[in-house]
């Protein structure tokens, strides 16, 4: 392939957006999106999506055009603006980080919150428990977010930044507020319910965290390569025997458990959202698994063992 390529706009197809030349055949995506980003300053790499039709997959930056199947006179792209970005690191330190500022502002400050009734408010220790429990699960996500994960994207849309800080802050006011509450009820079995769903939080944290090791073991440093991800001889990565997403299984698992220590609705919505979430992430992850690998263990669920 040498010749031309013509750049057009994924919604409108008749818009020309830009013209490249001397094209060899032998760049990669990657290589375009610079070069387009050099003449359309506002379409950066980032927000580039380039396609070989209008409404197809958005192609990996490593492809090289030769292996598109395109003219070797004149080839066409299409290109979708994805607007603004933001790094994914950055979005998901911030969710995490609301959740451990906003909840102690419940568990801290009672009076503030409840006035006069939360002031000398007697705590229940199955609330003391949440607090640091609901603590160590945000601390968790930020120390994973950090030193651990390993994104396949550098960035997403800068509305996500919104949208997820929405949810992750709004949360955790709403389940602080009611298992705060100086009004609060005990869990009908006691103490037994109490530590049976800390047992239960604690196993399913470290579980979630032994799978997030896993995986980022997978994909070695600045590559975004894949493999299929079995369990490494941590008795807790044998989920995936049995789920291609056992850090999600372990994630609802580890707010049904501290639903169940708190007896709390509240919690129970949020561990609902959640599940239903991570159900559809999951899904997607469990397809693409099977599409890409010939051999992928066809057993396996995408997050609930035998079910789901």
């Amino acid at each position: 392939m040498s010749g031309v390529l013509e750049v057009y706009d994924a919604k409108r197809t008749d818009n020309l957006i830009i013209t490249l030349e001397g094209i060899s055949g032998s760049e990669t995506i990657k290589a375009i999106k610079k070069r387009i980003a050099q003449k359309k300053l506002k379409l950066t790499e980032e927000r580039q999506a380039l396609r070989v039709e209008p409404k197809g997959k958005p192609l990996a930056d490593d492809q090289k055009l030769s292996d598109l199947g395109l003219s070797s006179q004149k080839a066409v792209l299409y290109v979708r603006d994805l607007g603004p970005q933001i790094a994914w690191k950055t979005v998901f330190m911030a969710e995490y980080a609301g959740p451990l500022f906003v909840y102690p502002l419940f568990y801290l400050r009672p009076s503030f919150i409840y006035g006069e009734a939360g002031t000398n408010a007697v705590m229940h220790p199955a609330v003391q428990i949440a607090f640091f429990a609901w603590s160590f699960h945000y601390a968790k996500r930020l120390f994973e977010t950090q030193f651990i994960h390993r994104f396949g994207n550098s960035t997403m849309p800068q509305f996500n930044l919104v949208k997820n800080c929405s949810y992750y802050w709004g949360f955790a006011a709403f389940v602080a507020y009611f298992v705060n509450h100086p009004l609060f009820t005990p869990p009908a079995f006691g103490d037994l319910q109490v530590y049976l769903g800390l047992a239960g939080f604690v196993i399913s944290e470290f579980g979630n965290l032994s799978i997030h090791i896993l995986l980022r073991n997978l994909r070695p440093a600045g590559t975004r390569e894949r493999r299929i991800p079995k369990p490494d001889g941590n008795p807790l990565s044998l989920l995936f025997n049995y789920v291609s997403c056992p850090n999600y299984t372990y994630e609802v698992s580890s707010w049904i458990f501290f639903t169940i220590m708190v007896q709390s609705l509240p919690a129970l919505l949020f561990t609902l959202a959640g599940f239903v979430q991570m159900a559809i992430w999951a899904q997607g992850k469990h397809r693409n698994y099977l599409k890409e690998f010939p051999d992928y263990p066809k057993n396996r669920k995408a997050i609930v063992p035998f079910v789901l």
